[in-house]
């Protein structure tokens, strides 16, 4: 037990007195970090500088996007109740691989009674993983409900529009009917802000209701419009937008929509996809975009065999029905 101890206190001193950022063998540290290291980090947690606790949390989510092997969920969890609003807001970021269904009472909550914009927000949005996870049936039905109710009462809230559009966006994932109202709505406001986060909770229904809606703003003069309905297609996998996307990145030089593009392109699959993508490789300009575009090759073979086996899948289904007309 010393032996562990002895090096994270080095590691707290440093984050304490230190002014340079802690190195990635320090923030590693904090992977699935103990109880003895965590209630002695949390004794000097509030003489710990407010920006040298951003800087960390920041370190950290940095960390778990690179580094799939890490998991900081018990010092984020025992950071949530911080008196800085954005180590709150960071906090809950850091959090959204966890699925800890213990988690979505303390994110209502937030998003209740929390008194920064902000950390409503990310509570908001951090709630759409137990909305997912209830319409798959993998958390208790009870859970999803609290959690659909908190979202519903906050989307028809006088609560700021960040926090709301949140709540939409999260609410994407239910079959509630009264969500596809409230997606309606937002399509049809005038603020560009609210039309991308309805087609951003369409691209999380798996609902094909939603196709003609997408299509008709692939081509929007509002660049946020755009990706997003550009992203919801992928999502969708709506084979209906296939032509048009590689049109687009025919016609278009917008790095922000060409990745867009590329990307859903490698959600939906299908013919050219995959021989276009492979001459946009042999084209690039550096090793960021090289890897890219190989990773979007890997999604698409991922979604290639997808298609395969819901192809033979219907094939199998269509021979039980003949086998039964014999």
């Amino acid at each position: 037990m010393t032996d562990k101890k002895l090096p994270f206190q080095k590691v707290i001193d440093e984050l304490e007195n230190g002014t340079q950022e802690l190195s990635r063998r320090s923030l590693q540290d904090f992977s699935d970090i103990d109880s003895v290291s965590l209630n002695a980090l949390m004794e000097v947690w509030p003489r710990i500088k407010p920006h040298r606790k951003r800087t960390l949390l920041e370190g950290l989510k940095s960390l778990a996007e690179s580094d799939t092997l890490v998991s900081f969920d018990d010092f984020a969890r025992a950071v949530l109740n911080d008196d800085d609003a954005q180590v709150r807001a960071r906090a809950i970021r850091l959090l959204d691989e966890c699925d800890d269904v213990k988690l979505a009472p303390v994110f209502i909550n937030i998003l209740n009674d929390d008194p920064d914009e902000t950390s409503r927000a990310e509570a908001a949005f951090a709630l759409g993983k137990y909305v997912e996870l209830g319409e798959l049936e993998e958390i208790p039905e009870k859970v999803q409900r609290q959690v659909e109710d908190a979202l519903l009462a906050k989307e028809n809230s006088d609560d700021k529009s960040a926090v709301r559009r949140n709540a939409l966006e999260s609410l994407g994932y239910s079959s509630r009917p009264e969500v596809i109202t409230l997606i309606q709505s937002a399509l049809h406001r005038e603020d560009p802000d609210w039309q991308s986060s309805a087609l951003f909770a369409m691209g999380l229904s798996a609902d094909d209701r939603w196709e003609e809606e997408i299509l008709s703003r692939l081509d929007d003069p509002n660049q946020v419009v755009q990706i997003a309905a550009v992203q919801a297609a992928g999502q969708l996998g709506l084979g209906s937008a296939r032509l048009t996307l590689l049109k687009l990145l025919e016609d278009l030089e917008d790095d922000e929509i060409t990745t867009a593009a590329i990307w859903s392109l490698s959600q939906i699959g299908g013919e050219d996809v995959r021989t276009y993508i492979e001459s946009l490789l042999d084209l690039a300009a550096d090793d960021e975009q090289t890897a890219f575009l190989e990773e979007a090759l890997d999604n698409l073979a991922f979604t290639e065999d997808l298609n395969r086996f819901d192809f033979l899948s219907l094939d199998a289904d269509e021979l039980d029905v003949d086998d039964e007309e014999e």
